[in-house]
């Protein structure tokens, strides 16, 4: 019997991570249902973030009430998990010093001010509230826990933040000192001066991320991640102009440096770990590093014969960044096998046959969207459907099957 080793990432706009997993190992099974499949479904701060560690960790999990990135009232979750179930190498990951109890609240921003909550059509960053992770945030605060785990992928905002602070108790103020309520983007003319006295404290919080942009230039939220999320390219240079101007005014109020824009990092999911950075202290973590910790990978990948991984897009990025691309790293460098299916691959695929593209040639995006699930099972059933696959891998596949 083989031990297979399944860790997808999402399929943006179609499946999550845990649907992926769930969809590969169908197609897996109908071919060898013999085999042993480890699901592991991937976050590295994004969708599916506080269920995967959550689980992982035997937490608890409770719904809230919140806003979300649009004014919607939605119900999203925090988890809250036990430090002395954590692994000693993802309690490094904090300062938590030599102590391995108390407990973590888990909070993931894509299920209260995500773009996937969002349609196409309302897709707008000048409109777009991080003010429900905020609610989340404060929900977290009044529980007694030791440390807040804040993931920030799949945002559907660039407010830096300022909508999240907002709900902590951050007021934003005109000419004449009234506030503005919902210090989004569209707002940001009328704000003048930012008044932090009466916000609340949050215990210690980290944000977990493997974005390196800085906030502000060519390479900072609005210029590289605003026209994901729906921003027009000539309205870019207007946001920025405001990004920057707001910025200032949040360092201003919370006695912090200008610098504090050019960190690596700062730029993530619309600025909300500047703003998260200026406003309460917050420290960055590397979201796919901790998640391996704390998924225990390595341990799960020198287990397994061979390794199935994938996402929605897969390129030669990938390759050297994080998810399912790191995974491949990993499992090569252990010399394991790991096979890759995504819906869009754009990368060469004569590394050993190991890349898959699920989609057929010719297929809408429209059309292959909803069949994401369908497409994934039957590309990898076809993959394992004979034992001409084992060619590729001889050396780990000699023995009997």
């Amino acid at each position: 019997m083989k031990r297979v080793l399944i860790a997808f990432d999402k399929f943006k706009d179609a499946i999550t991570a845990a649907e992926a997993c769930a969809a590969a190992a169908r197609g897996l099974h109908s071919t060898h249902p013999e085999w042993y499949c480890d699901l592991c479904p991937l976050s590295d701060g994004g969708d599916g973030f506080c269920a995967s560690l959550t689980t992982a960790a035997q937490g608890d999990s409770e719904s809230h009430n919140c806003t979300g990135p649009r004014g919607a009232t939605l119900s999203a979750p925090i988890g809250f998990v036990r430090l002395e179930n954590l692994s000693a190498q993802a309690r490094a990951r904090f300062d938590f010093g030599p102590s391995n109890t108390g407990s973590l609240a888990v909070i993931e921003m894509a299920t209260a001010s995500g773009l996937a909550l969002l349609p196409v059509a309302r897709r707008d960053p000048w409109q777009a509230s991080s003010y429900g992770t905020g609610e989340l945030l404060r929900a977290a605060a009044h529980r007694e826990i030791d440390a807040i785990l804040l993931g920030v992928g799949g945002s559907a905002t660039n407010d830096l933040g300022l909508g999240a602070l907002a709900a902590l108790g951050f007021k934003f103020l005109d000419a004449k000192g009234t506030a503005v309520a919902n210090p989004t983007p569209a707002t940001w003319e009328k704000i003048q001066r930012i008044d932090g006295s009466a916000a609340i404290s949050l215990p210690p919080l980290f944000i977990a991320c493997d974005v390196t942009n800085p906030l502000l230039g060519p390479s900072g939220a609005t210029a590289v991640f605003g026209p994901q999320k729906g921003l027009r390219a000539d309205d870019e240079p207007k946001l920025e102009i405001q990004a920057k101007r707001l910025a200032r005014l949040l360092c201003a109020a919370c006695g912090q440096s200008d610098k504090l824009t050019g960190t690596a990092g700062a730029g993530a999911a619309g600025g909300i770990a500047f703003g998260l950075m200026a406003a309460c202290q917050a420290k960055l973590i590397s979201g796919f590093s901790l998640v391996s910790d704390w998924l225990a990978l390595p341990d799960r990948i020198a287990a397994a014969d061979l390794v199935l991984t994938g996402e929605g897009r897969f390129d030669a990025t990938s390759l050297s960044g994080k998810g399912p691309g790191t995974l491949v790293a990993l499992a090569r460098q252990a010399g394991k096998p790991a096979h890759v299916f995504a819906g869009s691959l754009e990368i060469r695929t004569d590394e050993g046959g190991q890349f898959h593209a699920i989609t057929p040639p010719g297929m809408a995006l429209s059309e292959a969207l909803p069949q994401t699930a369908k497409l994934l099972e039957a590309a990898v059933r076809a993959t394992f459907a004979s034992d001409g696959w084992k060619l590729w891998f001889p050396s780990r596949f000699s023995s009997q099957s």
